[in-house]
């Protein structure tokens, strides 16, 4: 049986290829795209929901999310990594046959997490902010979500310790406070941070051959891909990019393709390491500790990515010819 999701997204190049990986993969049920600040403004990101749920002929719902963290004041849209409106080089266009629902994106999952109690994961590739709002409106739904899977945060793992800052990660920078209720509350979650996403590679001829042999969608992401690795390029220096949000829909269709390890979980919410995500290991006791009095959740630290690569490849092709 298929795996009913919502994803809670701010798309972005990267955020468009787990978009279409949720999308084309038959063990994974898409039910709704919520949409947030970050990668594109909010109503840039929004629209581009809608564009690839009319070009590729979604059924998911598309719900329009918040547009500022729940404190902090906001960082801007990432034109520097996904150009001016989210999808590089690519834009959609301002007229489409369809809109977003009435319902703004938190009051969609709290809805749609009570009418399917236990089925659904939240699978959340920006700030966290829309879930955070949900969370204050309804604590109940702890209980009702089977799952949250959020790609953001680094733990030091492989070397990898921040994006944005030294020691931060763009999505958990993005707003700190509602990262720290996120993980902080008594949901499972799983975080695919940079310790793993950092591991897995689109190389320029992987994304090549996926255009040549994934049809109408392998073209979508190749051309917004440009932008992207003309970044990687100048600024990175890699000749491809990192696998980030595909790598969270990975997760909820193989999770043994990573390695993963429990212990609480904390963010810093200001000064100089701010968004940095903090896990305790050990089960020793603190005179004082900020830890251990929440739940245990678990983050990603090993990556099979050629398995990785091989299935986002071969899901997309499959997608390609129905």
């Amino acid at each position: 049986m298929a795996k009913k999701i919502i994803l809670d997204t701010d798309p972005g190049i990267d955020d468009a290829m787990a978009i279409l990986f949720a999308e084309a993969h038959p063990d994974i049920d898409l039910i709704g795209i919520t949409t947030v600040y970050g990668n594109a403004t909010i109503d840039n990101g929004t629209q581009n929901a809608l564009y690839l749920k009319q070009k590729f002929r979604m059924k998911a719902l598309v719900a329009k999310g918040t547009d500022k963290p729940l404190i902090r004041e906001p960082v801007g849209a990432t034109v520097v990594v996904h150009g001016e409106a989210g999808f590089g080089d690519v834009t959609a266009p301002n007229s489409l046959d369809i809109e977003a629902i009435e319902k703004p994106a938190y009051q969609f999952i709290i809805d749609s997490v009570r009418e399917n109690p236990g089925e659904i994961t939240l699978v959340a590739v920006g700030p966290l902010t829309n879930l955070a709002l949900a969370l204050e409106v309804a604590p109940d739904i702890v209980d009702l979500v089977k799952e949250v899977v959020v790609m953001g945060g680094a733990f030091g793992e492989n070397d990898h310790r921040g994006n944005v800052t030294p020691f931060a990660e763009a999505n958990i920078h993005d707003d700190p406070h509602a990262a720290d209720k996120v993980f902080t509350a008594t949901w499972p979650v799983v975080i695919i941070g940079l310790d793993v996403t950092e591991e897995s590679f689109f190389t320029s001829q992987y994304l090549d051959e996926l255009r040549d042999d994934a049809g109408e969608v392998g073209q979508f992401i190749w051309d917004i891909s440009r932008y992207y690795l003309r970044f990687y390029s100048e600024k990175v220096g890699m000749n491809g990019c990192h696998v980030h949000d595909p790598s969270a829909i990975a997760y909820v269709i193989q999770p043994a393709l990573f390695k993963t390890r429990r212990g609480p979980i904390r963010v810093v919410t200001g000064g100089p390491a701010e968004g940095m995500t903090i896990q305790k290991v050990d089960q020793c006791n603190y005179m004082n500790d900020e830890w251990s009095i929440f739940p245990a959740q678990q983050v990603g630290v090993q990556v099979d990515d050629e398995t990785l690569l091989s299935l986002y490849r071969e899901t997309l092709v499959q997608y390609s010819l129905q």
